[in-house]
């Protein structure tokens, strides 16, 4: 089972996002059957039986074993990835872009910034899993509260600057063998505070 799985397909998208199936999803971080999950589900076992062939279609969940009981077969599942995330590929034209509309003031194009992120993180997961390869990758994540506006301005001021400095000091377009490497600093509120 994967970590995280970023689905790129809009069908396989859908199909993850109908309640039933994301709860069998859930579900299915530990391996189960038709008939212990329609319990927990509250569903028969065939109708339960129906929502695992769709997501195994999908490829969002994988057999485990199969065992005998009686004169049936039980399907052991599981799904593929321990969490899901749908990439904004998904949405076609409708994605969001960065390049529409460059305000980095603006709110909309950090959200723009960070569905490319996911679009392009999920990309070279994939590619890295296919051929069984880490992702190198750093995010740092943090908090910090401002006084005023005018520290926020500040801090952004000094962010901009030393980031650039240091994209400047190791950027090299003529490396042989380099390898272009996208820097994404974000800085918003967190969520229950005042915009």
């Amino acid at each position: 089972m994967q970590e995280l799985t970023v689905i790129d397909d809009p069908a396989a998208a859908g199909v993850s996002l109908d309640p039933i199936r994301s709860r069998l999803l859930a579900a299915l971080a530990e391996p189960g059957s038709a008939t212990t999950l329609a319990a927990t589900v509250g569903l028969t076992r065939q109708k339960v039986n129906y929502h695992l062939r769709t997501l195994e279609e999908h490829g969002l969940v994988e057999l485990v074993e199969e065992r005998r009981r009686g004169n049936m077969t039980e399907r052991v599942m599981r799904a593929t990835a321990a969490s899901f995330v749908i990439s904004p590929s998904t949405l076609g034209a409708m994605a969001p872009d960065p390049r529409r509309s460059p305000d980095r003031l603006s709110a909309r194009w950090l959200v723009a910034v960070a569905a490319r992120t996911v679009r392009e993180v999920g990309e070279l997961i994939a590619g890295a899993t296919k051929a069984n390869k880490r992702l190198a990758t750093l995010a740092m994540d943090g908090e910090v509260r401002f006084a005023s506006a005018a520290d926020r301005a500040a801090f952004a001021e000094e962010l901009t600057t030393a980031v650039t400095a240091l994209i400047g000091k190791y950027h090299d377009d003529s490396a042989p063998g380099g390898r272009p490497h996208r820097v994404v600093v974000a800085v918003h509120p967190t969520i229950g505070e005042n915009p």
